[in-house]
Order: structure tokens, then C-alpha cells, then sequence
């Protein structure tokens, strides 16, 4: 009874096809690691750049721009993966085909892994975000992680449908959010301070191969539609692949547009406050439209973790398929079987 109520009543066999979501859901389902990497990407290449000059406009959006160029060559590199392998399983299917098992089953250990990873980073990040808004919290925050995942396990559970459907608000809410800052921004252009750049000390070519690389932490999660293209409706390699070119489009407008902005509103790295809330609240001022951007970063970070709750299972499913994990996660769950 306990089961039927968490995790909701078991769905008839022919059912399955029932699960598979649409392009607006697989983007509110499988966007969220990467749209997240918009609050701490930029920020990111801030930090690493201030380390030589308070006035790094002058490195910050070349070095976007080398990461976007990157980001255009994985959506190309993806867009021929689903093709190819419509069956799911992404860069373990690619370095089966091309090269050999063992390449094949390091790189499925290794997704697997970063998987894992995402889920601690990306809520860890959110409940930062939560206990810095609210410093009471602070001393539970191992105890609000725990019940987050537990949460988002729970919902997972019940489908990815259903999954999709609760993640539309926070993804879409910070899309339109970011956008509506960007254009009030626009609106403030000419009252930003400009301040005539400085001489640059401590700079060496190895600070920006560091900026570049911890800017490429935005990148993370563009992979999740390529693993998880079963889970899209027929055609399911087409949506996948227009989804794909949709997700690129968002995190290219948001990522530059963050680092537009905040550097010509001359914002700073502070350990107290996010670039992104420091733009935020320059340009919309402290407000409850500023709260409400609040709001959806913090959940869109926090919901960054369910990437991996959609894609983990498929590349484990793919590889209990080939034999190199138990059957058992070749099952969608309990709510596709029988009655």
C-alpha cells in the first residue's frame, strides 16, 4: 500500500509508450544539469581572470567564446551519435562501435561516475544556495540534501513523465526569468559605470587555460539527451536531435549573456554573494522579482541532479543489455508491469 502510495499504482505493459515524453518535457527533464551550469559556469571564469586584474573584460569573453565554440562542435558530435544510435547509451555505444569493449566499458564507468558526481555536486550547490538565503538552515544542510535526493528519487520512480511535468516550472521559470533580466538590462546599458582598463599583473597564458577550463563546468549535462533518446516520443532520434539544437541555443544565449552583462555592469566575484545575484540585484534591484530569480536558481541547481536520475538508468540498462551489468536494470520499474 506504502508502494502504490509514494510511487503510484502499477501501469499496464502497454503502458511503456506512455512514458516517453515530448521535446518541451525531455527539455525540462534532460536540461536541467546543463541550464544550471549558468549560475556557476561564468562565474567561474570571473573568478579564475580576477586573480591577475579587477578588470577582466578583456579575457572573459574570448575565453566564453572558445567554450561556446566547443559547445558547437559536442552538439554537431551529438546530433550524429543519436543518429546513429537511437537505442540510447551515447559515448558507450560510440567507443563500442569505433574502437573496443574496454575503451567502451571505461567510458560507460566513467558516465556512470560522473553521474554520481553531478548528483552531489549539483545538490550540494543548491543547498548552499538554500542555507545562504536562509542561515538557520545551515547546520541541517546534510540532512536537506538527503531528503532532496530522496525526494527526487521518489518522483523518478513514478515515471519520467511525471518527473518532466514537475521540472517544467523551475527550468522554464529560470529560462524566462534570465531572459526578462537580460532585456531590463538592455534597458540600463548606458547607466553602467564604465572604468578604462588597468595594467594586468600575474597574467600568463596558463590563468587562461584555467579560466577556460573551469568555464567548460558549463557544459556538463549536454550529453544526457544522447544517452536517454528512448526516452523521447517517435520520432525518437528527430526530437532528440531538435531538442539538442534547443538546449545549445538556451545555454549559448544565457551563458554569454551572463558574462555580457556582468562584465559590463563591472560585477565581481564575491565569496558572500553570486555574480549572478549581484547582476540580478543591480539590475532589477531588491525586489520580489529578485527573490523569485532566487528561487528558481536555487531549484534549477537543486533539480540539476534528476539529468542524472533520467540518463543513469538508460546507460545501465544498455550496458545489463550487452551483459556487463545484471539484467535486473534492463526493468523500467515496477509501474510497467502487468496488472
Amino acid at each position: 500500500m506504502w508502494k502504490q502510495i509514494f510511487i503510484g499504482k502499477p501501469l499496464k505493459l502497454n503502458s511503456e509508450k506512455q512514458q516517453a515524453v515530448s521535446k518541451k518535457e525531455a527539455l525540462a527533464l534532460l536540461s536541467s544539469d546543463a541550464l544550471s551550469s549558468v549560475a556557476y559556469g561564468p562565474e567561474q571564469i570571473m573568478i579564475v581572470l580576477w586573480a591577475a586584474t579587477a578588470l577582466n573584460s578583456l579575457y572573459t569573453l574570448p575565453v566564453a567564446g572558445l567554450i561556446l565554440a566547443l559547445l558547437f562542435l559536442l552538439v554537431i558530435a551529438y546530433r550524429s551519435v543519436i543518429t546513429q544510435f537511437p537505442e540510447g547509451g551515447g559515448a558507450y555505444k560510440v567507443t563500442q562501435k569505433y574502437m573496443n569493449n574496454y575503451v567502451a566499458l571505461c567510458t560507460a564507468g566513467l558516465l556512470l561516475v560522473d553521474y554520481i558526481l553531478t548528483i552531489a555536486v549539483s545538490v550540494s550547490a543548491g543547498v548552499d544556495a538554500l542555507t545562504s538565503a536562509f542561515p538557520s538552515l545551515h547546520a541541517s544542510r546534510i540532512l536537506i540534501s538527503v531528503l532532496f535526493i530522496g525526494g527526487i528519487l521518489l518522483l523518478n520512480l513514478r515515471g519520467v513523465t511525471e518527473t518532466a511535468r514537475v521540472l517544467m516550472f523551475p527550468v522554464y521559470g529560470f529560462i524566462v526569468a534570465m531572459l526578462l533580466v537580460f532585456i531590463m538590462a538592455l534597458f540600463k546599458w548606458n547607466d553602467a559605470v564604465i572604468v578604462s582598463p588597468t595594467t594586468v599583473e600575474a597574467f600568463s597564458w596558463m590563468l587562461l587555460i584555467k579560466a577556460f577550463a573551469v568555464g567548460c563546468s558549463a557544459l556538463t549535462g549536454v550529453e544526457a539527451i544522447s544517452n536517454a533518446v528512448p526516452n523521447f516520443k517517435k520520432p525518437t532520434a528527430v526530437n532528440a536531435q531538435k531538442t539538442m539544437l534547443v538546449l545549445a541555443g538556451i545555454l549559448t544565449l544565457l551563458f554569454s549573456g551572463v558574462l555580457i552583462f556582468a562584465t559590463h555592469f563591472q560585477i565581481t566575484p564575491s565569496m558572500n554573494e553570486t555574480v549572478l545575484s549581484q547582476l540580478a540585484s543591480q539590475i532589477v534591484g531588491r525586489n520580489g522579482f529578485y527573490f523569485f530569480i532566487q528561487a528558481v536558481t536555487i531549484s534549477i541547481l537543486l533539480l540539476a541532479a534528476n539529468t542524472s536520475f533520467a540518463a543513469f538508468p538508460q546507460l545501465l540498462a544498455n550496458l545489463a543489455k550487452d551483459g556487463y551489468a545484471p539484467r535486473i536494470f534492463l526493468n523500467r520499474g515496477d509501474r510497467l508491469r502487468l496488472l
